[in-house]
């Protein structure tokens, strides 16, 4: 959402070098930020944060420490779910055969991770199937279903299944679990358990939860009836490393219990027990503690290279195995693979940015379509235009008359409910999932048209009265003042991500001591003050746009620089670093 027109732009820059306009905090957050900082004495720009989060004085402890007793929802909460864990361990007790079906995404890949691992623990296996992408698509399909129910006793679907009404009546003979968090229809499939808060008869108070955090409440209410049975369930804290995971890698946002199950499982990644996950961080080059970013950026898109562009049950079964060869046989496939992706991303995202432009990108919906573009990679070139416009995108890739395509929106706008809407009236062929993402396949005939009605639908939110997204900023710091001691401070009010922006800092007047081009694109930079205080910074891709260029040719100029900041490791050293994302010359 664009800030008032009417609130001045901080530090007077109103187009900066990537044509932002620069948005401080508030009068009532700056008086706020203050009296928290005399209240509680904790650091100015450490108030701000918290104060832009929302959190009280009397709250601030509590926040900086965020615990799972305190957050953890009871999972009875959920509909269904009381019958779900019941028949799940019923088939424990009873030795039956049970399949996991999941979907090729990393929230998938992880929630199947976690009843495997469990399961093991109880001394039972599972069997892992994993929908082709290109050849089944997205959820479960009658021809699998139907194959699965011959040989299990319960069919247990992960981060998908809410709307396969058809799929689960063909698992003839065996009952179906659906645990997932998409958007559900005014009617759910015919299955023994549905556990989504995004049903429509839920509340919607836990609608922010990924597939792998129901799938964790639901060993939560597991564990809870052998307790009562007088028996021990594994060890579920052991399992957060998945569930946070798949929260970062899934956008889900980092509020409430979320922010708890990302703070405690990167905690129980740090000790790098699981051995897939170990091998994954180092094919990766992950050398330190793992952050909500490493999750985001390195760890992510490697378990989903397996379900985008390679075969789709790699990710879940590096996450579940306990062989030390295995998964490093598995981790350096999809080091691989996630190459490979890149490239083919890199092709396809050229060429739907130069459609997207020839069609304009200031109306409410962006979107590109061609034949032949990899259906793996048109969700994450659909983010890629919806980060350049500040629109909702939507990308998708023909094979014959059929087009498979992904969408991702911006805060604000529900494009999986406008999907589903198409999709009711007969314009796609299906398409469904949530606020922030959604999947479609549409005829060739009906694109035009289904574009049309998205666009109307996503202008009706106001998706066309978007502007350039503003730059928001928590303060000033000066170079000095940036300590590691500081940013460790900061950190406590993470984890950072989706819903839970992490702080940006402008620091003001700055003086260019040192200006490279580094790697492919990337900006190191090094700026003080002018009375002896200096600070690195790394702009990653600024050499592709104006800000790069700006800062090398800097001619003396001196800059206002923002950014978010973050602490450097370098042979054990530890320094502040700035994570550049912007600046503007200081008049």
């Amino acid at each position: 959402m664009k800030d008032m027109p009417d609130m001045p732009s901080f530090l007077n820059v109103d187009s900066s070098a990537t044509g932002r306009r620069w948005v401080g905090p508030s009068g009532e957050e700056d008086r706020l930020s203050e009296a928290m900082a005399q209240e509680t004495g904790l650091p100015a720009p450490l108030c701000r944060t918290l104060v832009r989060r929302g959190v009280a004085p009397s709250e601030a402890d509590a926040f900086l420490a965020p615990t799972l007793r305190d957050l953890l929802p009871d999972p009875l909460v959920l509909r269904d779910m009381g019958k779900a864990a019941e028949r799940f361990l019923l088939a424990v007790a009873r030795s039956e055969k049970i399949a996991i079906f999941a979907d090729y995404d990393v929230d998938g890949g992880t929630s199947a991770a976690l009843l495997i691992s469990w399961l093991r623990d109880m001394g039972r296996r599972a069997t892992l199937y994993v929908p082709d992408r290109i050849d089944e698509g997205y959820g479960p399909n009658d021809e699998a279903m139907a194959a699965l129910a011959r040989d299990h006793d319960l069919i247990v679907c992960v981060d998908c299944g809410t709307l396969s009404h058809g799929p689960i009546a063909a698992a003839v003979g065996a009952d179906v679990i659906v645990l997932d968090h998409h958007l559900g229809g005014e009617t759910l499939p015919d299955a023994h358990a549905i556990v989504n808060p995004n049903r429509q008869d839920e509340s919607g108070d836990l609608a922010h939860l990924c597939a792998a955090a129901v799938v964790f409440l639901m060993l939560v209410e597991a564990n809870r009836q052998l307790k009562t049975e007088g028996q021990k369930g594994p060890d579920l804290i052991a399992l957060l490393d998945l569930v946070a995971l798949a929260t970062v890698a899934d956008v889900a946002p980092l509020v409430g219990v979320n922010r708890a199950l990302v703070r405690q499982g990167l905690s129980v990644m740090a000790r790098r027990d699981r051995i897939g996950l170990r091998a994954l961080a180092d094919v990766a080059g992950l050398d330190t503690a793992p952050s909500s970013y490493h999750l985001g950026f390195l760890l992510g898109p490697r378990v989903n290279a397996g379900g985008r562009i390679g075969k789709a049950d790699l990710g879940a079964r590096l996450l579940a195995t306990d062989n030390p060869q295995e998964a490093s046989d598995l981790a350096d496939k999809l080091d691989q693979l996630n190459t490979e992706r890149r490239e083919v991303e890199a092709e396809v995202r050229a060429l739907a940015l130069e459609q997207a432009e020839e069609r304009g990108t200031d109306a409410a919906l962006v979107w590109a379509a061609a034949d032949g573009w990899h259906p793996g990679v048109v969700g994450i070139v659909a983010s890629r235009l919806k980060e350049q416009t500040n629109r909702p995108a939507i990308v998708i890739g023909f094979d014959g008359d059929i087009g498979k395509g992904s969408g991702r929106s911006v805060a604000g706008i529900d494009l999986g409910a406008a999907i589903q809407r198409l999709a009711a009236e007969g314009l796609l062929e299906k398409g469904g999932g949530h606020k922030m993402a959604a999947g479609l396949t549409v005829l060739r005939d009906k694109l035009e048209p289904a574009m049309v009605r998205l666009e109307e639908l996503l202008s009706k939110q106001g998706a066309d009265t978007l502007g350039p997204a503003d730059l928001r900023l928590d303060g000033v710091l000066m170079p000095g003042a940036a300590t590691v001691e500081l940013i460790e401070m900061i950190e406590g009010a993470g984890p950072f991500g989706a819903g839970a922006p992490a702080p940006r800092f402008a620091f003001p007047d700055c003086q260019i001591l040192f200006a490279k081009e580094v790697g492919t694109g990337h900006l190191k930079v090094t700026y003080g003050d002018g009375l002896g205080a200096r600070i690195d910074a790394i702009a990653f891709g600024a050499m592709d746009g104006p800000l790069g260029p700006m800062l090398i040719n800097h001619k003396g100029a001196r800059f206002h620089l923002a950014g978010r900041l973050e602490v450097n490791t370098w042979r054990g050293r530890q320094s502040p670093q700035l994570r550049l994302e912007d600046a503007a010359p200081a008049h």
